[in-house]
């Protein structure tokens, strides 16, 4: 499946991704991650900073879901793939790590990178939109900034 622009536009504008893997014997975690980004038509890369858990729960079960959204506007996108640790050693690894030292500017070392290659992308709307579809985007900012009090 591949990246619409969509997709990359949310990414692009997310600060936080979270990031839901499951142990061998399908105990679930969900990590908040900071560094990410889309990588080629259909991947996207995460710099593991300090998830020693997410880590180990992907070399036992590949099968990850990766959420963004936008909490003013409260939209986004979940999706889901499999994901494989890219380690120094890897051919791959140069190239994704100079993509991710971009944003961290070389604050935060990560040691591996998580490589989701997405298989199902499933739109996060929420439930105003859908029980009142003549909510704007607009009216659910000014909304989600009083509940939130950002004035």
């Amino acid at each position: 499946m591949r990246l619409t622009i969509d997709v990359k536009e949310c990414i692009d504008k997310s600060v936080l991704c979270w990031l839901a893997t499951a142990s061998s014997i399908n105990v679930p975690n969900v990590s908040p991650k900071e560094i990410f980004k889309f990588y080629g038509i259909n991947s996207i890369i995460v710099a593991n900073i300090a998830s020693p858990q997410t880590v180990k729960n992907i070399k036992q079960n590949e099968n990850v879901c990766i959420s963004f959204i936008d909490i003013l506007v409260q939209k986004g996108f979940q999706i889901k793939g499999k994901a494989k640790i890219i380690e120094k050693k890897d051919l791959e690894f140069l190239n994704m790590e100079k993509e991710l030292l971009e944003m961290t500017e070389g604050k935060f070392p990560f040691a591996t990178i998580t490589k989701i290659t997405i298989e199902n992308i499933k739109p996060i709307i929420a439930p105003k939109y859908i029980l009142y579809p003549e909510t704007t985007e607009k009216e659910q900012i000014a909304s989600a900034k009083k509940v939130y009090g950002l004035g």
